[in-house]
């Protein structure tokens, strides 16, 4: 990236940082002045978390940021920055996906659930609709353990966000991130297949 990216990228955060303080001190027309900063981003987030859904899911990448953002904007969610913004974004389009699920599974009175693998995260594994249950029950568990370890599966696996993207969200190194990674997906496995014997 030259000086010239560079300054317009550093422009761009400080007016993102800006609106996001705006908001939290009550301005609600931040919102509508902060999506069009920061909706690339979300569009891409939320495409990377749909190639994991099946084949023939009916949400579409516009339809989950649109979702997802107005779930943001009836929060006022308190970011203080870009990177911390797009992560609380990544939690609520896992939420919105995780909706979606049980309602397409209330619809078939679907049965167990299976185990989720937790693989490379840059790479789209298709997850079933149980699957992404089971996942997200598991995480509201690993949530009381650790908020932390939760972000970045949400951030890593959800959003596809990389290591550098989850550390400045979370305010950490990229070896935290590096190590937090492998906990959590070592606590998930022990946990989905526990899910998976009973």
């Amino acid at each position: 990236m030259n000086r010239i990216e560079e300054s317009g990228s550093a422009r761009a955060d400080g007016t993102v940082t800006r609106e996001l303080a705006a908001l939290q001190d009550g301005d609600r027309a931040a919102f509508e002045r902060l999506l069009p900063l920061v909706y690339a981003e979300l569009h891409g987030v939320a495409e990377r978390a749909l190639a994991r859904e099946h084949v023939g899911h009916t949400l579409q990448a516009t339809e989950l940021v649109h979702e997802a953002f107005f779930k943001l904007a009836g929060a006022a969610p308190a970011a203080h920055d870009r990177a911390h913004f797009l992560g609380l974004a990544a939690r609520v389009m896992r939420q919105v996906l995780v909706e979606h699920a049980r309602r397409r599974l209330a619809d078939k009175r679907g049965g167990g659930l299976p185990f989720v693998t937790l693989g490379d995260a840059v790479a789209a594994v298709a997850v079933r609709d149980e699957e992404l249950i089971a996942l997200d029950d598991a995480l509201r568990r690993l949530d009381e353990l650790s908020p932390r370890l939760r972000t970045v599966v949400e951030c890593r696996f959800f959003a596809g966000m990389s290591e550098r993207e989850v550390a400045d969200a979370l305010g950490v190194t990229e070896r935290t991130v590096q190590r937090d990674w492998v906990k959590a997906r070592a606590w998930l496995h022990a946990t989905l297949a526990g899910v998976q014997q009973h």
